[in-house]
């Protein structure tokens, strides 16, 4: 009895190493999304040199997936916050687009375990909501 399900143990590894190896394989001919320079250069930055194309592939593919979902999220979030009841009626906007905002990417990140800190304010220039009197230009 152990010999029978030790060996269809041991065909469950077989198949999993099979399509792995496939797996593997078929990334050599996948053009990923993300270009392998760039997953190159911050694999580079964080210490980890490989040469094989089929792992920095593997880390871009794991990355388009890691953006679509946290992309998806956000949209969730933003649809929901866009059907929330509105008290006041002036204040609901009367265009229906989804707009993606720091709040929804904030709230999708924080889900992943990434807590995003945003400034409360921004400004194209330095000068930008200083007193037109005290600005020095």
């Amino acid at each position: 009895m152990n010999s029978s399900s030790s060996s269809m143990g041991g065909d469950g590894r077989h198949d999993d190493d099979a399509a792995l190896t496939e797996f593997l394989a078929s990334l050599m001919d996948y053009t990923p999304t993300i270009p392998d320079e760039l997953v190159e250069h911050y694999l580079a930055r964080s210490g980890f040199h490989c040469p094989d194309i089929r792992l920095t592939r593997l880390i871009s593919v794991a990355t388009q997936k890691f953006i679509s979902d946290v992309a998806s999220d956000a949209l969730q979030h933003c649809k929901a916050r866009q059907a929330a009841p509105v008290k006041d009626k002036s204040k609901q906007p009367k265009d229906k687009r989804l707009v993606l905002t720091m709040d929804d990417l904030s709230k999708a990140l924080q889900e992943y375990g990434v807590n995003l800190k945003h400034q409360e304010y921004f400004a194209d220039s330095p000068s930008t909501g200083m007193d037109p009197m005290s600005r020095e230009e």
